[in-house]
């Protein structure tokens, strides 16, 4: 996919490699949209998949594509995204599910933070 004049992906060979993001992501003259951190709700607020992080995960990112197709955007227009895990051991079955939603071949900048516990305690 070629890249926007507007938005530039850069993984400089004098960087580590990446996996699955983008080390650097340049952004001129366009529109921010910021989308509130997610978790695994749906519409009625009822929480999908507990106990089962991919389901959540899908949940997830489903929110936020209808979160991005409210701005008229997608995932084609993500930056950047960052991931709050309980257990970061599980980080691969959220890289699963990201995949099938970002620009593999562009990805957005990313970071993954490992904290002790979410908004809430039943997921």
């Amino acid at each position: 996919m070629e890249q926007s004049k507007q938005v530039k992906f850069i993984n400089p060979e004098t960087m580590p490699g990446t996996f699955g993001y983008t080390n650097v992501v340049e952004v001129r003259n366009v529109r921010t949209i910021y989308v509130s951190g997610q978790v695994a709700l749906n519409k009625d607020g009822q929480v999908i998949g507990t106990g089962d992080l991919a389901s959540q995960t899908k949940q997830v990112f489903e929110n936020i594509k209808h979160a991005l197709e409210a701005a008229q955007l997608s995932f084609n227009d993500v930056v950047k995204l960052t991931f709050f895990l309980t257990d970061i051991s599980q980080m691969q079955v959220v890289r699963n599910i990201r995949d099938r939603y970002v620009n593999t071949l562009n990805p957005p900048a990313s970071s993954a933070v490992e904290v002790r516990k979410l908004i809430r305690d039943v997921w």
